[in-house]
């Protein structure tokens, strides 16, 4: 087992253990021996990456960058070498109800945003941020109801954002904060039935995950991979099982440019400041 390329992933749902299976019995009839393990949260998941227990990791947005910065401190490089279609360029809106007299920003003052888990760059982090910069502080200028499901999952259990909608429905909180795409499969699934909401404000765009790895990672194989990735078309009937569970029609290479958003973000709150403590002791 010496050759196989292991992948480091985040078991935020049982349907993980289906999609990295499906992978790694195609990867074989590939010619890459691959295999993965599976964390109960990305801290975790991070920490064991940089003491060298696996060669490629699934990251979120967020782990993206405590991996990044963490591996800065050692005098390490990380890259990210590939992502999906469907993560790149998303944003994040700010959603009122229909009736509400929220016409802008501004009229946030005051009032309370309800947002996901503390650790969700996409129902959290980005979209505070975005208030932040509008020149509202949260926490300050208005109040934020975090609602915490899956701490530890970043914000792919969207238990958090779909509860902080469901509370918007109810009168709970004024606005609430979710990543556009969430929006819209609530709007379908009746979570926010059509005409009830509206959009009050929107991020700037940015990316989610990506296969991140480190400096002195296998070479050949991360390169085999990566060709692999690429290759994969949505047009072959046996690889489009495979990308429809894990969501796109096609791998992209990586890009770091996208993050930039995220990355401000958790300057501004100091989001993984003892996180990252802990890792330098």
């Amino acid at each position: 087992m010496t050759n196989t390329l292991v992948l480091g992933a985040v078991a935020y749902d049982p349907k993980v253990v289906t999609i990295w299976e499906g992978f790694k019995e195609w990867f074989a009839r590939q010619g890459l021996a691959f295999d993965f393990v599976l964390y109960s949260n990305y801290e975790r998941q991070v920490a064991a990456h940089l003491a060298g227990n696996f060669d490629v990791a699934w990251n979120s947005p967020l782990a993206w960058i405590e991996l990044q910065r963490a591996a800065a401190g050692q005098g390490r490089c990380a890259e990210a070498i590939a992502m999906r279609d469907t993560d790149m360029d998303l944003t994040s809106v700010v959603v009122v109800r229909e009736d509400s007299p929220i016409k802008s920003v501004a009229d946030l003052r005051g009032k309370t945003v309800g947002v996901g888990a503390s650790d969700s760059p996409q129902a959290t982090l980005t979209p505070l941020a975005h208030l932040a910069a509008a020149g509202l502080s949260p926490d300050s200028d208005f109040a934020v109801r975090r609602f915490e499901v899956g701490l530890g999952l970043h914000g792919d259990h969207v238990g958090g954002e779909r509860d902080a909608a469901k509370a918007l429905l109810r009168g709970e909180v004024d606005a609430s904060c979710m990543i556009d795409g969430n929006h819209l499969v609530f709007t379908r699934e009746g979570t926010l039935p059509a005409g009830q909401t509206r959009i009050l404000s929107q991020t700037g765009t940015y990316d989610h995950c990506n296969f991140s790895v480190l400096d002195g990672a296998p070479a050949a194989a991360i390169a085999h991979l990566r060709e692999l990735l690429l290759g994969m078309s949505y047009d072959d009937a046996e690889v489009r099982p495979l990308l429809d569970l894990e969501g796109l029609k096609a791998w992209r290479p990586g890009r770091t440019s996208g993050y930039a958003l995220l990355n401000d973000a958790v300057d501004r709150f100091g989001a993984i400041d003892a996180w990252l403590e802990l890792q330098e002791k």
